[in-house]
């Protein structure tokens, strides 16, 4: 009877030596994201173009046909400053450090493909509300593509995400925009802070 009552107390010990290694390795994971900001994706000098845009694009109206990349990329300027930040706005430059990096990101989906459920299975996750919809597209460096087979139940375009997973360099276009960087897809929960 011993032997029997040993064997159980060891098998309980063993039990729960195994669930809190699980807990542990639980809490490991999910520290293992890093928390980025977008601008983190995108060079200093693209960057800094972006925050010293030229002057004459303040009496654009929002909306007209001149407010948009295409119209302001046609345009041949002789001002350095103006076609850095053209430069920019479509740069696909990137932070090579971050290939292979886990990290934790909040967005914003536009979805590119559904499943039968009208899941999203591929989309790109933006740093804004709109981005590709109904305004220009962020540059390339500010988009991560995903696909996810799973899908994700997109109720309302207006609901930021935190996103978790391993950002990859490469470049995936689509009629809605280009980035530069995809996001192996851990999981994901509506964004709060």
């Amino acid at each position: 009877m011993k032997l029997t009552s040993m064997f159980y107390s060891a098998k309980r010990i063993f039990i729960a030596v195994f669930m809190v290694l699980m807990a542990t390795i639980n809490v490991a994971s999910a520290t293992d994201y890093e928390e980025i900001d977008w601008v983190a994706l995108m060079p200093e000098d693209d960057l800094s173009a972006l925050l010293n845009r030229p002057e004459f694009l303040n009496d654009i109206a929002d909306g007209s046909a001149a407010d948009s990349v295409d119209s302001f990329a046609s345009k041949q300027l002789e001002d350095e400053q103006a076609q850095r930040y053209q430069q920019a706005l479509v740069s696909t430059r990137v932070i090579e450090a971050f290939d292979g990096k886990a990290i934790r990101i909040p967005g914003f989906i536009v979805p590119l493909e559904q499943n039968d459920e009208q899941e999203a299975t591929a989309f790109f996750v933006v740093p804004y509300f709109g981005a590709c919809l109904h305004m220009p597209p962020p540059p390339p460096n500010q988009i991560l593509y995903v696909e996810y087979k799973e899908g994700i139940a997109v109720e309302n375009l207006y609901d930021p995400y935190w996103f978790e997973g391993t950002v990859k360099i490469d470049n995936h276009e689509s009629a809605l925009g280009t980035s530069a960087y995809s996001l192996v897809l851990d999981s994901f929960a509506l964004y709060e802070e």
